[in-house]
């Protein structure tokens, strides 16, 4: 309890006075005496500084949840404090105390071996001149505490090196390193503003260690497992190796042969994949990745793999727990000839893969010519293993272990290969952690995918997209991820030759739903899949043709030649192809609004720069430092509590506290009855039904919705769309309505199945007949359920966890 001492009131007051904002009508005298109240109870008389800042801090996030605006008044304190961490004291120019600070820990950090001698080659004092500190004024206090906790440089004692815009402007440099001596310093002025604006951010890795001296920068690796015993065991390595530099792994399996086969040198029978996938699991879970972030794999089989059905149980809570991976993620990879089946109420055999191995790099009608051919080799006793099960009831059985376990994840193998840019030169046999990258494997080949998002928030204004500095952002991000592929550093030889051979990026986009907030366009509305559609073919427009132009600037991939982008084949122009492998309609519009034949021409003349160029990944973390949406996926909530390696934050629609301010509606009475209904405000009648149509949330959207605006933007992708599914109902038959949805619009993958927690009070409504009369806010996985008891304390809130899916982003 506080003694209330003056001095401790006085200096509290000096905190909260220099942190105030202009808006007086926000943070009003009472708001600031409530506020000193609050941090004086929770201090003792001799508190240090430190604590004085932690109780302000803490009193100040406790209320944003009133006032939105708290969380900058947070953010400030937050920059108080680290300035006087880093600086010793509140300076009186933070200016010029920031650009000193810059230059003297630049050099630090390369005397500690922390950066890349070569950044002293830049000018730092120009470089200084270039850092904008008011730009920390555009992060909250969520997103700076993230940065702190995870991403500032620190010495090997934990003395951290980075304020926030030095930050911004060491990823920048880092990422210029690869530019002409002469431009070097340009391009990094560059790449600081679209990123210090929060434009476009790269993903973790590159955050991390952009310009340091392991310069690990890729997200994702995909890693093919061949079937012999030193193989696996070097997948192992390779896998650790891999993860020690924070890349999230997607790992094919599906060449090992399945329990019984015959092992010819020894002459006993195989385990199968089971016991293998243990031990990865293990892997997995020993390695903390840069001491960042938890490691995170994905594992993918094809369903028609005779150990399928012991896979898809893997992460189950019961059964032996030898044979359960609880660490790791498990995805289906699922050809076109499965579906046909469930939906004709067939058959579907499973082989061991030793014995069919061509199944595992076909796809398509050769697929569906090979498998059938092994099929009456079966029943003609020329196989020595195999089984015959329903279809249907395998796929029920996979959707039932997807709700109960949120695994394994539904992705289609056709969709992938059919439209992949790279056919010429292997198969794609798995995606990756997240579901987003889609490029090909093989046992010399570990694929590596570089990502970065663009904030299509900070490019939307009321009627739609400022279109010029869209393309300026993109120009910019694409240059940026081409560095990546030459300066990173690679963990193996497989790595590096695949990337260094094909150089795919990722080009991804976020903020998709804030975009739609600044547009007054419901989420559930086809303005919506239209904006979608539009937003990402002038994307993918941009994208393609500034790999063309990097193509005609440092020479196109090596492994170009025969690729569908020298084949004049786009990414929208493989749905026909797909349709043809299918012989039924892929339900998408075609129609373009661009100019594409000139970039066509672009790409007829130049090449391509990056075999592979889009793909949208989750955003866990990295849409928490822009302040936005995460990718594409709908607002979780209107007020949750988001847990991640940095802590838990209570998130608040700002966007609805302004509307409901306007409307004359925010006050305490309306914030209880949103944390009543545990978010949501479908059932507010009191909120006008305009505001009540554009704060649906998640789950307040049909599912088949939200995959129809996968579709229409991922026509224009080469990659692929890390979608989660949001379902709000326990019915087996509507999630079986969902996932074939996905399949017949031609996705290529899914993420995570998010349900609702079975047990908590249900208190608020769906307007969606269909899934039921109720709908509940619990957790945002199906790995747990919600509260059981009724309450609208904060603590009882929706919580959502980023899980393995910031791996990527």
């Amino acid at each position: 309890m506080s003694h209330g001492t003056t001095t401790t009131t006085e200096t509290i007051r000096e905190l909260f006075e220099r942190a105030r904002p202009d808006d007086e009508d926000t943070f009003t005298d009472e708001r600031l005496s409530d506020l000193i109240a609050e941090t004086e109870r929770n201090l003792y008389a001799d508190a240090s500084r430190e604590e004085r800042y932690e109780a302000a801090i803490n009193a100040t996030t406790a209320r944003a949840e009133q006032v939105p605006e708290f969380k900058s008044v947070a953010a400030a304190l937050f920059l108080e404090r680290y300035d006087r961490e880093l600086v010793g004291e509140v300076p009186d120019d933070r200016g010029v105390a920031y650009r000193e600070t810059f230059a003297e820990n630049v050099e630090r950090g390369v005397e500690e071996a922390i950066l890349d001698e070569r950044m002293l080659a830049y000018d730092l004092d120009s470089l200084a001149q270039e850092i904008v500190p008011e730009r920390d004024e555009l992060f909250d206090y969520m997103a700076l505490d993230t940065l702190y906790q995870r991403y500032f440089l620190k010495t090997p004692d934990g003395e951290r090196l980075e304020l926030p815009q030095a930050f911004w402007m060491r990823v920048a440099m880092g990422l210029a390193l690869q530019e002409p001596v002469g431009d070097r310093e340009e391009r990094a002025v560059e790449f600081y503003e679209v990123m210090s604006t929060l434009r476009f951010v790269p993903s973790s890795p590159t955050l991390f260690h952009a310009g340091t001296t392991h310069a690990q920068l890729s997200s994702c690796y995909l890693t093919t497992i061949p079937d012999d015993l030193e193989g696996i065991f070097d997948g192992y390595k390779g896998h650790a190796k891999l993860s020690k530099w924070s890349g999230g792994l997607g790992n094919d399996w599906t060449n090992v042969r399945a329990s019984g086969s015959l092992i010819e040198s020894t002459g006993v029978e195989s385990t199968g994949v089971v016991p293998f996938l243990k031990i990865s699991n293990d892997v997995t879970a020993a390695i903390n990745r840069s001491g960042k972030r938890r490691g995170a794999a994905c594992a993918y089989l094809e369903c028609w793999h005779l150990d399928y059905p012991e896979f898809i149980d893997l992460r189950r809570n019961t059964g032996d727990e030898r044979r359960r991976t609880h660490d790791m993620n498990t995805a289906a990879w699922i050809p076109d000839l499965f579906m046909e089946r469930v939906r004709a109420d067939g058959e579907w055999t499973l082989f061991s893969p030793d014995e069919v191995p061509e199944l595992h790099e076909t796809y398509g009608a050769e697929f569906t010519e090979i498998y059938e051919e092994y099929e009456r080799k079966a029943r003609d006793g020329e196989l020595r293993q195999y089984e015959v099960v329903d279809a249907s009831d395998l796929w029920r059985e996979t959707l039932t272990r997807l709700f109960e376990t949120g695994h394994p994840w539904i992705t289609f193998k056709d969709p992938c290969n059919v439209r992949s840019p790279q056919d010429h030169v292997g198969t794609v046999h798995s995606s990756n952690l997240c579901t987003e990258i889609t490029l090909n494997t093989s046992e010399d080949e570990h694929a590596v995918c570089n990502l970065g998002s663009v904030n299509l928030a900070r490019h939307t204004l009321a009627d739609g997209l400022n279109r010029t500095k869209l393309r300026d952002t993109v120009e910019t991000g694409m240059r940026m991820l081409d560095n990546v592929v030459d300066l990173n550093f690679y963990p193996t030889e497989e790595a590096e030759r695949s990337n260094l051979r094909h150089r795919p990026i990722g080009m991804g986009v976020m903020g998709f739903h804030e975009s739609l907030f600044e547009q007054r366009v419901p989420f559930d509305s086809e303005e919506a899949v239209e904006f979608a559609d539009e937003a990402q073919e002038f994307v993918a427009y941009h994208t393609i043709r500034s790999s063309a132009e990097l193509a005609g600037e440092r020479g196109a991939y090596p492994s170009f030649e025969g690729s569908k982008w020298d084949r004049d084949v786009f990414p929208q122009d493989t749905l026909d192809l797909l349709e043809q492998e299918r012989g039924h309609e892929i339900p998408l519009p075609r129609e373009e609004r661009l100019d594409w034949e000139s970039v066509r021409e672009l790409v007829a003349s130049e090449g391509m720069r990056n075999s592979n160029v889009m793909a949208i990944a989750p955003t866990a973390t990295i849409s928490t430092i822009a302040g936005t949406t995460p990718s594409i996926e709908p607002s979780y909530s209107n007020l949750y509590v988001k847990s991640n390696m940095s802590g838990e934050f209570t998130v608040i629609n700002d966007h609805l506290v302004a509307d409901l301010r306007e409307e004359g509606l925010w006050d305490e009475e309306i914030l209880d009855r949103i944390k009543f209904h545990d978010g949501s405000i479908q059932e507010i009648e009191a909120i006008p039904e305009a505001i009540r149509e554009l704060y649906r949330s998640a789950f307040e959207i049909d599912p088949r919705h939200q995959l129809r605006l996968t579709a229409r933007r991922g026509k224009w992708i080469d990659q692929s769309v890390s979608h989660n599914v949001f379902f709000p109902s326990t019915d087996g038959s509507l999630l079986d309505d969902v996932y074939q949805t996905a399949w017949e619009l031609g996705l290529k993958t899914t993420y995570y199945l998010r349900t609702l927690g079975a047990s908590q009070i249900e208190k608020s409504t769906v307007d969606m007949s269909e899934y039921g009369k109720t709908q509940t806010r619990g957790q945002s996985g199906a790995d747990g359920d919600g509260d059981d008891e009724e309450s609208s304390s904060a603590d009882d809130l929706p919580s959502v966890e980023d899980p393995t899916c910031e791996a990527c982003q």
